[in-house]
């Protein structure tokens, strides 16, 4: 989970639905990106929603994907 007002990782192609879109839980808008639970949002949704809530976002409902740290790279992939 990334602290409040930092970015959301999910380069994971799972986290695009390529067949339909669905409401975002948080917006309401039609958005193709779930979340790691499934769930329908808008990424930036999801970042905003941790900034406002982070109490509850240490539960984990919007979370960053796992990079593992390349050798090559000590600091890691800030992109």
């Amino acid at each position: 989970m990334p602290p409040p007002g930092a970015l959301l990782d999910w380069r994971d192609p799972e986290h695009f639905d390529h067949r339909r879109t669905k409401p975002c839980a948080l917006c309401g808008g039609p958005t193709p990106l779930r979340s790691h639970a499934g769930e329908a949002a808008h990424k930036v949704c999801a970042e905003a929603w941790i900034t406002k809530n982070p109490v509850e976002a240490r539960l984990g409902r919007f979370a960053s994907d796992s990079q593992p740290k390349s050798s090559k790279d000590p600091v890691g992939d800030h992109a």
